[in-house]
């Protein structure tokens, strides 16, 4: 019975060899010179765009103070009570004149019924009758006023009650219970945002800063994922000032998702300052061995693999690129898996 003769090991071993070298690697990179912005890492600081201070609008002391450095408030809340003790005082009198004024309110009253009586038999005079109904006009006026004195005093008392101006976050709050405050006096300071990020750089950057441009915002304290890789906020320089102050250009950047920073916290921006010509290869195109990053390389003789040293990474026309910094030159053929 005939039985085929097996491979050697030898050539087993060199035709796996074959296939791995040859058979997993089927496309081709062309490394060619790219321009990318130069990042430059910066520290932001986060500041509100608006920021409201809550004020009395009568004086007194402070009876009640309801919130704190950090406190989320929403527009309306009462978050403190002024009271002023002359007001209750002055409640009393003017509920006391209130009174007297009624009384004679009153008494004109009957005297003006009782000169119409007069009048209406013929005993009394037109004179008497006019003079008793402009005193009872009188003294109804006197009412209104009276009234309307005592009205003021009531909605000054009212006034004490400090309210949020705005939704947002109390940034201080400068006074205590018991502290006797004036009109016109904060009370707090609300920041109801939105938030963005304040940027001060080098007077020789200022060329380079555009508005438009994008930017990255690293993680707020700059924590590391589980992954060990940094979580980055992407962000735009919204505003470039046209000032420099001793020998610094100011920008603004706006970024989503830093509404829970603190007000004045600093976090790392990375910000393009200029452009630099780099190579740059697919990230699958570089495979790590003992610690050593590896390049395919293809040429005449076959496809070799060459170390290199890499640097950051980035993306070209939505494309993710890695950095080469030695061991490839512009033009050659990167062989990827």
């Amino acid at each position: 019975m005939y039985r085929p003769t097996p491979y050697p090991r030898a050539a087993m071993l060199a035709l796996l060899v074959a296939f791995t070298s040859h058979g997993a690697y089927a496309a081709d990179f062309i490394v060619k010179t790219t321009t990318v912005p130069n990042m430059k890492a910066v520290f932001g600081q986060v500041e509100s765009r608006i920021v409201l201070p809550a004020r009395v609008r009568t004086g007194g002391s402070v009876r009640e103070l309801r919130v704190s450095q950090g406190d989320e408030v929403k527009e309306g809340d009462a978050i403190a009570v002024i009271v002023d003790d002359k007001l209750s005082l002055q409640l009393d009198a003017a509920q006391a004149k209130i009174d007297a004024l009624s009384s004679q309110l009153d008494n004109t009253k009957l005297q003006l019924e009782r000169a119409q009586q007069l009048r209406a038999s013929g005993a009394g005079t037109q004179a008497s009758l006019d003079q008793a109904r402009m005193q009872f006009e009188v003294a109804t006026n006197q009412v209104v006023a009276a009234r309307a004195d005592k009205t003021v005093i009531e909605q000054s008392t009212r006034e004490g009650t400090v309210v949020a101006p705005a939704t947002g976050r109390v940034l201080t709050v400068p006074v205590t219970l018991g502290s006797v405050v004036l009109p016109g006096e904060e009370i707090a300071r609300i920041a109801p945002g939105p938030y963005y990020l304040r940027l001060s750089l080098p007077e020789r950057h200022a060329a380079d800063i555009v508005q438009g441009a994008n930017v990255t915002v690293g993680e707020r304290g700059l924590k590391r994922s589980p992954d060990q890789s940094e979580t980055r906020l992407p962000g735009r320089i919204v505003k470039v000032y046209p000032e420099i102050v001793d020998g610094r250009v100011t920008a603004d950047v706006e970024v989503a998702g830093i509404g829970d920073y603190f007000v004045n916290e600093r976090t790392l921006v990375s910000i393009p300052v200029g452009k630099r010509s780099v190579l740059a290869v697919p990230p699958e195109a570089v495979r790590t061995l003992h610690g050593i990053d590896y390049v395919r390389v293809a040429g005449i003789g076959g496809a070799i693999d060459v170390a290199v040293i890499i640097g950051e990474r980035f993306e070209d026309n939505g494309q993710p690129r890695i950095e080469i910094l030695t061991g490839l030159h512009d033009g050659d053929r990167i062989v990827l898996p």
